[in-house]
């Protein structure tokens, strides 16, 4: 049974931005997650990863759900099994340990030179994958919400960030479709008018 949305923003800086945009998002990641076993052939049985879940992720959806997140920081409230460790290293599974690596707005926090490392270990411990992360063509940056931040170079981006809602800078780097294809394979564009919002690679559990 799944759970009810989430604040994407919750800990961003309050006021307007953030509450409108943690609305939006909250109802969009629901909208992409109904789509999840239809794209991915999951079913309740399916033994699940959730890669960089943070406190929630997937069991935020589907709380009742096989899942085993991990994370590179440590997350004691987790309601469920939990792995800290870095995915640009060796995750401590098995090959093809599980049905399904879930990854939500993960990727682009990677360092560039260690996402191909990253992207070999989500295909690694699953058969099948569902890879989401912002697309760099859409003129809003999604984590401070500043237009076009993602655009600039660091040296430019890094004072600008401040006036966004994320509060502490991050360098992050936003994927074109191109990165995105190479790592996980030819993605989906989930789009809001002309703009893609995001990118959704997926390789379906095999045989399903």
């Amino acid at each position: 049974m799944s759970a009810g949305p989430t604040d994407v923003y919750a800990t961003a800086r309050a006021g307007p931005r953030a509450r409108i945009a943690s609305l939006v998002a909250s109802r969009a990641r629901a909208r992409r997650h109904g789509r999840l076993f239809a794209l991915t052939g999951a079913c309740a049985d399916s033994r699940i990863v959730d890669i960089g879940c943070g406190r929630l992720g997937l069991r935020a959806h589907e709380p009742d759900l096989d899942v085993t997140g991990v994370d590179v920081a440590p997350r004691p409230e987790y309601p469920g099994p939990f792995v800290r460790a870095d995915a640009t290293d060796r995750l401590p599974f098995e090959d093809g340990a599980f049905d399904l690596a879930y990854c939500s707005s993960v990727v682009e926090h990677v360092e560039p030179a260690r996402r191909a490392r990253f992207a070999a270990e989500v295909r690694r411990v699953a058969r099948g994958w569902y890879v989401q992360t912002p697309a760099f063509s859409f003129p809003v940056e999604p984590h401070a919400l500043l237009p076009f931040a993602h655009w600039l170079p660091a040296t430019v981006r890094r004072p600008y960030w401040r006036l966004g809602v994320a509060g502490e800078w991050e360098d992050i780097r936003l994927l074109r479709r191109g990165e995105m294809a190479a790592l996980f394979g030819d993605p989906i564009a989930e789009r809001i008018g002309p703009w893609a919002k995001s990118w959704v690679s997926v390789t379906r559990i095999e045989g399903t």
